[in-house]
This record gives C-alpha cells, structure tokens and sequence, in this order.
C-alpha cells in the first residue's frame, strides 16, 4: 500500500471538503482543476440537477404515481452520470496528461488514482 492509498478514506467514508488530488504548492496555492475552464457549466448542471431532486420530494410528498417518480429519479440518476463522466474526461485531458509529461512515475501514480475511482464509481 502506498503512502497516497493510505491515506485515504476508505469507501463510504465522507470526503473532506477540498481533499483529494496534488498537495497545494508553495505559498498554499492549488493548481488548476482540469474542470476549471468548465466550472461555470458544471455548477450550471449541478444546480439544475439539485432543482430536479427538490422536484422528486416534492412528488413523493404529493403521492405522485410511483413509476412517474421513478423515471425522474432515473432522469436525475443520467444527469449525474453525465457530469461523473464530464470530470472524468476533464481529469484525464488536464491532469493526468501533465501528470504524465512530469515524469513516467507521476503519470503511472496519476492513472492508478483514476482506476481507483472508477472502481468507486462502477460499485454503485
């Protein structure tokens, strides 16, 4: 187990707020996200998707015919999918790439942390 693995929470633990990825560089400033150039439209997604989820309490409190509810909680379900996808794209383009062009060994540990968290995500 290496020292990044290790210190990591384990499944179903909470994350931290701003934990995970590089440590900060000198001076306490993180670098770039690779979402950074998408941000606005992540957090466009993120808040349409949070207004979807208000809709699906809104039904339950209503007794709204299950299989209506359902299909709006698959409808949410695809909406996160996508964003899920999006950061990992964004992930592999910006940060595994630069990752990669420091050195082989950043680039294998960086590939690694990816893995790792497509395995997290494929448990569902």
């Amino acid at each position: 187990m290496s020292a990044l693995t290790a210190a990591r929470p384990g499944p179903g633990a909470a994350p931290r707020a701003g934990a995970g990825g590089p440590p900060a560089a000198a001076g306490g400033e993180r670098p770039p996200r690779g979402y950074a150039s998408g941000k606005a439209d992540y957090l466009s997604r993120l808040r349409k998707i949070e207004g979807q989820v208000r809709g699906l309490q809104k039904m339950v409190e209503a007794d709204t015919y299950c299989p209506d509810v359902v299909i709006q909680v698959a409808s949410v379900t695809r909406a996160l999918q996508e964003v899920t996808v999006g950061l990992l794209t964004d992930h592999l383009h910006h940060c595994v790439v630069n990752a990669a062009r420091t050195s082989e060994d950043d680039g294998q540990v960086s590939l690694g942390e990816v893995a790792s968290t497509i395995r997290q995500v494929i448990r569902l």
